[in-house]
């Protein structure tokens, strides 16, 4: 036997143990196409044959099989080269078009090599992902009658790329479209500062930020976005991400700074997920109250290069909670504190004073007749004057409070007698004023005054200054004679 025999048997036998599916093919009828449409000026072919699917399946009528290893018949799940060949149109279909553009192209374009990423199917009809490579076999430059194919079986890591690549999708499908606004920053700058401030030997992070308060506004400069959603714009109504960036000292300022400190306090502790209530500004200027989620992201925490921070819009709940608390201490009619406010600080004064206290009681003259003659809504009006007249006289920490029906108490901590019979003449102007605008209903407030005296209970206070109201109130219905015209402080 011929060493060239020997060589030709070695070959045969490495293609048939070859743990890869392997083809020889005859790509002549190819060259000869392409021949033809050189002979018709076809310059760009990948134009060419997607504009004409039909030259494409001409090129892979002319491509003739003509053998095929073990391993392409346990891949494909044929019998033999006829049972493969007899259903290749099941093996090369549906994605395979794309990818055989491509492959065309190479070849045309000088190439006696070619590769792709394709789809395949099995006779029993299972997807393979494969990654083909093609090379035209030395000595058949010129006529391309044999080409080796080699086909690899990548459907388990294409598999599991789609799988990624779907998880990823699903993950920014989450982060874009998500309810609240979302952020995605990087603290690495942060970790670093905070890092060198351990190697310097500070242990008490706190004392150290009450100390420099610099620091903390160095950390929220350092601090980068590198995404935000949909809905972040939205919340803050900025027209883009550009916008938004650009203008974040805008979003970030006044009540911000001290969150943040306790931030960077958390973080400082290990504490890589924190919540709290958060105050920032739309680009509108509207104040927006927030409740702010922080989470350093899963294998970042040893740099802090990749943070989530979500926030929820609770302006709506915060002002709930604020009318809801206005209510708990306020008259809603007149403006002014109510019964329950009055009582807590009367007690909180005794406690704590400061003393003398002043308590001045008023009692509003002719409510019935003019909620008798005129009506309730002319009472209401009534009740609101006084409390506009009340809330023009003192200022904290004095406070007026509606006690009864007609009746206000006004509480003036640190006040002795001369300062509070000052409080009432400005009380009596300030009815003259507002009776210059209600002319056909005056207003008449009947007062009282007392000042405490050293081991005074704020109780007899009250009392003293409630039995002069209504002193004063007797006086008024004997000065009108029933003229409810009368105006005034009694």
């Amino acid at each position: 036997m011929s060493v060239s025999s020997i060589d030709r048997d070695s070959d045969a036998e490495m293609f048939d143990l070859a743990p890869v599916s392997l083809w020889i093919e005859d790509y002549s009828g190819v060259r000869a196409l392409f021949d033809e449409w050189r002979a018709e000026n076809v310059t760009d072919i990948k134009a060419y044959l997607t504009a004409n699917p039909d030259r494409v399946r001409r090129c892979s009528e002319c491509i003739r099989v003509l053998k095929v290893n073990p391993k392409t018949l346990e891949l494909y799940g044929a019998r033999d080269l006829d049972h493969l060949m007899a259903n290749l149109g099941q093996v090369l279909r549906d994605d395979t078009f794309k990818s055989h553009v491509e492959e065309l192209a190479q070849l045309w374009y000088g190439q006696t090599s070619f590769s792709s990423n394709t789809v395949n199917y099995t006779l029993t009809g299972k997807r393979l992902d494969i990654q083909l490579s093609g090379r035209v076999l030395p000595g058949h430059e010129q006529s391309w009658d044999r080409v080796m194919v080699s086909i690899e079986d990548v459907t388990e890591r294409e598999s599991v790329r789609r799988d990624l690549l779907d998880s990823q999708n699903y993950a920014f499908g989450l982060f874009a479209h998500s309810p609240v606004s979302l952020w995605v920053e990087d603290f690495s700058a942060v970790k670093r500062l905070v890092d060198d401030l351990r190697a310097r030997g500070i242990e008490d992070f706190r004392v150290f930020t009450d100390v420099h308060e610099e620091f903390v506004s160095r950390c929220m400069s350092e601090i980068h976005v590198i995404d935000v959603n949909s809905r972040t714009l939205q919340l803050f109504g900025a027209a883009d991400k550009k916008t938004l960036l650009h203008n974040l000292p805008r979003i970030f300022r006044d009540e911000m700074g001290p969150p943040f400190r306790e931030q960077l306090i958390d973080l400082w502790d290990g504490k890589l997920f924190q919540q709290r209530e958060v105050v920032n500004y739309a680009l509108d200027g509207t104040k927006l109250h927030l409740l702010l989620q922080f989470s350093v992201l899963p294998s970042h925490e040893h740099d802090w290069s990749q943070v989530q921070v979500a926030l929820t819009d609770i302006t709506a709940r915060k002002k709930a909670e604020t009318y809801l608390e206005f209510l708990g201490t306020h008259d809603v009619l007149t403006r002014t504190m109510n019964r329950s406010f009055y009582a807590d600080e009367l007690n909180r004064l005794e406690r704590k004073g400061p003393l003398p206290v002043t308590v001045i009681v008023a009692d509003l003259n002719g409510l019935k007749a003019a909620n008798d003659e005129l009506g309730h809504a002319a009472g209401d009006t009534l009740l609101r004057r006084a409390g506009e007249v009340f809330e023009s006289l003192i200022e904290k920490p004095a406070s007026v409070s509606r006690i009864g029906g007609d009746e206000f108490a006004v509480l003036l901590p640190g006040t002795d007698a001369v300062v509070g019979e000052a409080v009432l003449a400005s009380l009596k102007e300030l009815i003259e004023i507002n009776n210059q605008f209600y002319p056909d209903v005056p207003l008449s407030i009947s007062t009282g005054m007392a000042t405490s005296r050293p081991g005074d209970r704020l109780e007899q206070v009250v009392k003293r200054a409630d039995m002069k109201m209504l002193h004063a109130k007797r006086m008024y219905h004997l000065r009108s004679s029933g003229n409810r015209r009368k105006t005034g402080a009694a």
